[in-house]
């Protein structure tokens, strides 16, 4: 860390007891864009302190006259560009809400977990597979942690039901698996831009904070297109895959891929790929040796590309352009929407034998808009969390061996017990990354 920012060791900060109903004190790291919409359903409880390198953004963020209690509680809050200092400055936060740029996730959230700190952390969960694995190990070793990954479909009830009708065998055997998003929806596949005077507003030593890049600001990173530049986001499938993946993963049971192999247009960057954007597309083809049901292939799509429509489907239905989800079993097919919304069934039967499928999962109160305050409730011990790491960190490296296959520019093979990819060793090296100096994980 710098000078005169300490750590501390899990643990270090004594969590206050929580009854029923006692508000949570709640800080917040990202305070603008995604942070301001997760946190104006917090409003309830005490939000203590907020770390964000452009409080002009986060202004802007709040202007608007519906979110007027949420900028209430920002104007109380305690301020702090830097979240170093925050982490040392207060004593008495219980919570922490991470919604910064991807390459911040980890940092942010051990740090916090070492204070002895719930965390609920934007998806993807970590920007790179090792870093998922510590947090992991970190939430196992603090059981009394509540975590929870922004993953909201994970907390809707049409979700839930179609990984019971598809548990409940209502399709038959399912074999493949089709996903698709309309992402991205920010500059891919260009070059990097000149640097630009910084706006004044802007502490841009912390916004970069661990990327071990020396970029100059322009306003092509920061505050929303750094999902498409490779030191700082995970692309289409790191923003999307949390959302879309997360449903085949759970419901088939899929574990971590054994074989992964992605097809691309071509870098912003050719000669330089991880020094540049994404590619505005790509394909890939996730295999599931393990999977509970036997073999599984499932196939990701971007960049506006879609599978085929299936053969069957009912009038009126449509593949949604935005992204989506189809299962296709030997009895039949399942579609559903970005979040797990609309579950389409396709074929002779199909109806019918899912309208038998009990129901066996729980359902979170409020659905899908519930998912913030689940996270304070199983803090408060009223309700079971949605999304742990527990189950957000698998999600997560699977969504992540896409990007490694595509920096590896060939399939890859991987042990998920060891976490390594054994067929091609150089690409290992993209399972972790380096850290600018004060900002190691």
């Amino acid at each position: 860390m710098a000078a005169g920012l300490s750590a501390a060791p899990a643990g270090a900060q004594k969590r206050r007891r929580r009854a029923a109903n006692d508000r949570v004190n709640v800080a917040v790291i990202g305070a603008g864009g995604m942070g301001a919409a997760n946190m104006e359903r917090l409003t309830g409880e005490n939000i203590v302190a907020m770390a964000d390198p452009d409080m002009a953004h986060v202004a802007k963020a709040v202007a608007d006259p519906k979110r007027a209690a949420l900028k209430a509680a920002y104007d109380k809050a305690e301020k702090y560009a830097d979240y170093r200092r925050m982490f040392d400055a207060r004593k008495d936060v219980d919570a922490v809400l991470i919604a910064t740029p991807d390459h911040h996730h980890a940092v942010a959230a051990k740090w916090a977990m070492e204070r002895g700190l719930h965390v609920y952390v934007q998806k993807p969960l970590t920007y790179t597979v090792r870093e998922g694995r510590v947090l992991a190990d970190l939430a196992r070793r603090n059981p009394k942690l509540v975590t929870q990954m922004g993953n909201q479909g994970h907390s809707g009830d049409d979700g839930r039901r179609a990984v019971e009708i598809i548990r409940g065998g209502a399709i038959g055997r399912v074999r493949e698996v089709q996903v698709w998003t309309n992402r991205p929806i920010w500059p891919q596949g260009i070059a990097r831009p000149e640097a630009v005077a910084t706006p004044a507003s802007l502490d841009w030593n912390v916004w970069r904070g661990p990327a071990p890049v020396e970029w100059g600001y322009n306003p092509i990173y920061a505050h929303f297109n750094w999902r498409g530049w490779a030191p700082f986001g995970t692309g289409a499938l790191g923003d999307m895959g949390a959302h879309l993946v997360d449903f085949p993963v759970w419901a088939l049971e899929l574990g971590l891929p054994t074989r992964v192999e992605t097809r691309h247009s071509p870098w912003g960057t050719p000669k330089s790929p991880a020094d540049g954007s994404y590619p505005l597309a790509t394909v890939t083809f996730f295999d599931f040796g393990n999977a509970k049901g036997g073999p599984i292939r499932m196939t990701w799509y971007d960049g506006g590309l879609m599978p085929p429509t299936p053969p069957g489907m009912p009038a009126g239905a449509r593949m949604d352009p935005g992204g989506g989800v189809l299962y296709i079993g030997d009895k039949g097919m399942l579609m559903h929407e970005t979040y797990g919304e609309k579950p389409t069934l396709i074929g002779d039967g199909v109806a019918e034998r899912a309208q038998v499928v009990p129901v066996s999962l729980p359902r979170i109160r409020d659905g899908i808009r519930g998912h913030e305050m689940n996270w304070i409730r199983a803090i408060r011990g009223e309700e079971a969390i949605s999304s742990p790491f527990a189950v957000a960190q698998p999600l997560t490296e699977t969504m992540l061996l896409g990007g490694v296959a595509l920096r590896a520019g060939v399939p890859i093979d991987y042990d998920g017990v060891a976490g390594r990819v054994t067929n091609v060793p150089d690409a290992n090296r993209y399972l972790d990354r380096e850290y600018r100096k004060g900002w190691e994980l």
